[in-house]
């Protein structure tokens, strides 16, 4: 929750809940279908209280049938998030960008995104539908899903793994619907600057685990430290001041409520 508290400082127009990051920081574990509906809606809705920022959620494959489905998009929506993200993968799912993922059906995804855009009470909450058919079944079964999922009710798009900067500028020219370009750093896409992921027709673009992996690393190097000298002397690591840190994460409001209401002496 810290890494939301910091992003919610810096004026994004949405913030994600990545289900790699969610599940890894939360139950330790690996984004591989481990994690139930009831783990993730109450992250969603910690995090959707917490942050003034939009918070756009992952909900995977919708954590079973269609009447499952239903109960996540409207559970997600209730919990504060402003968008859901539903995917066509076979349960249990992988993380994207890793290998063996493999897809159900189109026409078992289709019926998910209309139940999910018929669940859902208000249209401003949106769906993200998200193919992985890239790297199992090419680019053209991607699209085709894509295309598939717009017409049964999608407002968002989400074609996973393109391997490409062409592949990205045929996916770009091919949907009017808004696309969502997922940058992951040593994954399958080029990651893009904003100048050339909007030239290429993209609206949205997530970063759901640079941050962790620039934390992991810079934890990695303190820890070692600590290994071979007994101490945070000296480390050259750099540190965010321990009284930022503390204003972060809310202690100035603790003090101004004990400040208010503490007894005279």
């Amino acid at each position: 929750m810290v890494s939301l508290r910091l992003a919610d400082t810096f004026g994004f127009d949405a913030l994600y809940m990545t289900g790699f990051g969610t599940v890894a920081s939360h139950l330790g574990l690996p984004d591989a279908g481990l994690a139930t509906y009831s783990d993730m809606v109450g992250r969603v809705k910690l995090m959707a209280s917490m942050a003034r920022t939009p918070l756009i959620a992952d909900g995977d494959t919708g954590y079973g049938g269609l009447l499952n489905v239903a109960h996540t998009v409207r559970g997600y929506e209730s919990a504060g998030a402003c968008a859901i993200q539903l995917e066509d993968q076979e349960f249990p799912k992988k993380c994207g960008h890793t290998p063996g993922r493999r897809v159900i059906p189109m026409a078992d995804m289709v019926r998910k995104v209309q139940v999910a855009s018929d669940a859902r009470s208000s249209r401003d909450f949106l769906i993200i539908a998200r193919t992985d058919a890239r790297s199992a079944l090419g680019l053209d079964e991607a699209m085709r899903r894509a295309e598939a999922y717009a017409r049964a009710g999608a407002d968002i798009l989400f074609i996973e793994s393109p391997e490409t900067a062409q592949e990205m500028m045929q996916i770009g020219s091919s949907f009017d619907l808004p696309l969502l370009a997922n940058m992951v750093e040593g994954g399958r896409t080029p990651v893009m600057t904003q100048q050339e992921l909007e030239t290429l027709g993209y609206k949205i673009a997530i970063f759901p685990v640079t941050a962790m992996l620039a934390a992991t690393q810079a934890m990695k190097t303190v820890y070692e430290s600590f290994k071979q000298t007994g101490s945070s002397a000296g480390q050259a690591t750099p540190l965010m001041p321990f009284t930022e840190l503390t204003k972060l994460m809310g202690f100035e409001e603790v003090w101004e409520f004990e400040k208010r209401y503490s007894n005279p002496d």
